[in-house]
């Protein structure tokens, strides 16, 4: 994983500032082709903000399908988490997106990368009843047995927050195994 370059505001100057808030806005407001000229230009892959989060992260968190290709293409680092942990595949999870999911996942995502508490992105996806989102992350091996710090599993985390459809489905694949 490679950590990728961390600005820090206090060293810049009013410019340079500017030009780095222009860059994480065009991330998070999908401005593809003007990023990908950035990135021909040399800017880092793997930029992150003050909060550890990439281009890539933020992309995959608002959902700009087309922009998290443009960086996975450049060798964006797709597991590179923020400072709380949480990987972009995680964030594409929580915000429901299966079509940044799909990206994230075929450019090399781990499918069970460990953010916040020892959850993967099956965790949150199941916590927040996004049973899509469940199913295609099963049927790329995510692991329904993983347990997080407190020592639950993604189907005991989904009913803790009252998501009607997932716990069942992270459970189907366990009993299967069992019977």
């Amino acid at each position: 994983m490679e950590e990728g370059p961390r600005p820090d505001p206090a060293t810049l100057d009013e410019a340079t500032l500017a030009f780095v808030r222009r860059v994480f806005g065009i991330a998070r407001g999908g401005q593809a082709e003007e990023l990908r000229g950035l990135l021909a230009q040399g800017l880092p892959r793997n930029l992150r903000n003050e909060k550890g989060d990439s281009l890539l992260m933020l992309a995959a968190y608002h959902g700009q399908a087309e922009t998290v290709r443009v960086l996975l293409e450049a060798w964006a680092d797709p597991d590179l988490p923020n400072d709380r942990g949480q990987t972009p595949l995680a964030a594409a999870a929580f915000k429901g997106d299966a079509a940044v999911v799909r990206l994230l996942l075929r450019h090399g995502a781990a499918v069970d990368a460990r953010g916040e508490g020892g959850r993967t992105a099956l965790f949150v996806a199941a916590m927040f009843n996004r049973a899509e989102i469940v199913k295609l992350l099963l049927s790329q091996g995510a692991d329904p047995t993983v347990r997080d710090e407190s020592g639950r599993d993604a189907a005991a985390a989904a009913r803790a927050m009252g998501a009607p459809d997932t716990p069942a489905l992270v459970e189907a694949p366990v009993r299967r195994r069992a019977g």
